[in-house]
Parts: structure tokens; sequence; C-alpha cells
């Protein structure tokens, strides 16, 4: 069995990830990395399937044991991914989707130089503006955050191996796939498929 890919997959609120990501995941040979957190379960919420639920010292004692590819602290809580969680279903051969956001992206990359990264991008600032507005759940300050916070994180794109521009979900979707499979067949990333070709004489 091929062992499966690491892909970094991060967006800018309100660029459509989720949206994508569902239908991404219509196909089985990609999932999404489950992460731990600190917090405590939410009503519904099963632990190994939303995250893995851990208290604060488990937590704290993974992180001196180097068991995170990364992880962050928010809202007095912690979140990590960690490491046995994504080589566990790498090893399966599924493709490891990241959802992560920017800073920790960066982290990952370093620490996971082969991951293939994919930055999720709106078709404009102007665009994006108008998407959270039309959520109607936001007041306008609040929306002014999110679009200097997804500025600031749009700016940082070209750090990622590709940028797909979400402007019609399903042409986001196809160029997804297209990545993957241009991944796929670079020469670097073809030894398995070099090896059978030369022994299947």
């Amino acid at each position: 069995m091929n062992k499966g890919r690491l892909i970094i997959f991060s967006a800018p609120s309100g660029c459509g990830k989720g949206t994508m990501l569902e239908q991404i995941l219509k196909d089985d040979n990609f999932c999404v990395s489950v992460s731990a957190t600190t917090r405590s379960p939410r009503e519904g919420e099963i632990d190994g399937v939303n995250y893995h639920f851990l208290s604060t010292d488990d937590f704290m004692s993974r992180i001196d044991n180097g068991d995170f590819l990364e992880y962050a602290s928010y809202c007095d809580n912690f979140y990590g991914t960690l490491r046995s969680e994504v080589d566990r279903m790498l090893e399966q051969g599924k493709n490891v989707i990241l959802e992560i956001e920017v800073q920790g992206a960066l982290k990952v990359m370093k620490k996971c130089p082969t991951a293939l990264s994919v930055f999720i991008a709106p078709p404009s600032v102007g665009e994006l503006r108008r998407r959270l507005h039309k959520r109607g759940t936001e007041s306008d300050e609040v929306i002014e955050k999110r679009i200097a916070q997804s500025s600031r994180e749009i700016a940082l794109a070209s750090k990622y191996d590709y940028i797909i521009i979400n402007d019609a979900l399903e042409d986001a979707v196809d160029d997804f796939f297209s990545v993957v499979r241009a991944e796929q067949l670079r020469a670097e990333n073809s030894a398995e498929t070099i090896i059978g070709v030369i022994s299947n004489s």
C-alpha cells in the first residue's frame, strides 16, 4: 500500500473552506486530521471524532514529549495536531488534510517539508467582505477585524505550494484534486511507481 500524503489546507474566514472540504471528503482517499484540545466537549461531540479531548496536564506532557506537529493557545484552551494521529492515517494510505490557520501551517511546513500546502483565497477582499456580510451573524466591527486578519493571512499565501481562488465552488474543488494529482505524478514522488515499472519485466 502506498503511503498517503499530508496536505496543509488554509483559508481566511469566509472563503468557503468548510464547504470545499465537504466536497473533497466525499472521496474516501482523503480524511481530515482530528485535533487535540483541552476544552470540554460540547453537547453531541465525540472523543476521537470531533476532537481528542485531553486534560491540561496530559496536553502539557505531550508538548514536553514532542508529540505535536503544532499547537496553540486560544481562548484559554490549547489546540494541537498529534503527530501520531497524522502518521497513523498516512500509513493507511489516506491523504490527510490538516485544516489549519496560517501561523500553525508555517510551523508544520518547517517540520514536514514534503507536505503539500494549499492556500484557499477569495476572488478579492471586497468579495470576502460581501460574503461575511451575507452571513448576517456578525457586526460590522467584527467583520472589519476579520477582513484585517484575512488580509494579513493572504499576504503570506506565497509561502504555500499552491494558491486556489475559490470563486466558483466546483472549479475550486476541481483545482484542488488537480493539484494533488499533479503532486502524485512528480518524478520525485514516484519512486514506487518507477520500481514497479522496472520490476514488471
